[in-house]
């Protein structure tokens, strides 16, 4: 577990990263430079979680060395959304911190605990942006803020 003090906010007690997987923390396919390390480091804390389509069938081959799990969103493009959502909310969305980039990331960004809009080579959906708490650049900056405690807390505080 992570704990953030917010000063006149809150405390985040956070258990479980959910992190989409192409556009957020892979670029066609392939894992962004510096994720896999800073995925390693966090996993101590936090159980880490990648939600996917697997539009490039790569997700299982890039993630394998790592200590994570991997869940593939089957069904049609409508429903990914709701997969997503749902995800978060088995995990417990209170203790959830989530990072994505894509239109169907919004819904577990408005409800998990922590939420973190992921720019990217890709962009980012307007309403994943709006939903979010944070923004960040890239995916390294992203993680950096859960590593760096206190990037986040300066975000955050009052």
């Amino acid at each position: 577990m992570l704990e953030y003090v917010i000063p006149g906010v809150k405390t985040l007690r956070l258990e479980t990263l959910l992190l989409d997987y192409n556009g957020t923390i892979a670029r066609d396919g392939r894992l962004v430079p510096g994720v896999a390390e800073r995925i390693g480091r966090l996993a101590g804390d936090l159980r880490v979680v990648v939600l996917t389509a697997d539009t490039h069938g790569t997700v299982r081959r890039e993630m394998a060395a790592l200590p994570i799990d991997v869940e593939v969103i089957e069904g049609c493009e409508g429903a990914q959304d709701k997969a997503k959502l749902e995800a978060l909310m088995r995990c417990g969305a209170g203790t959830c911190v989530a990072m994505g980039n894509g239109r169907n990331d919004e819904l577990m960004l408005r409800a998990a605990a922590l939420s973190v809009a992921v720019m990217g080579d890709e962009g980012v959906a307007v309403g994943t942006l709006v939903a979010a708490q944070v923004a960040v650049r890239d995916i390294n900056d992203g993680l950096d803020l859960l590593l760096e405690h206190g990037r986040l807390v300066a975000t955050l505080r009052c």
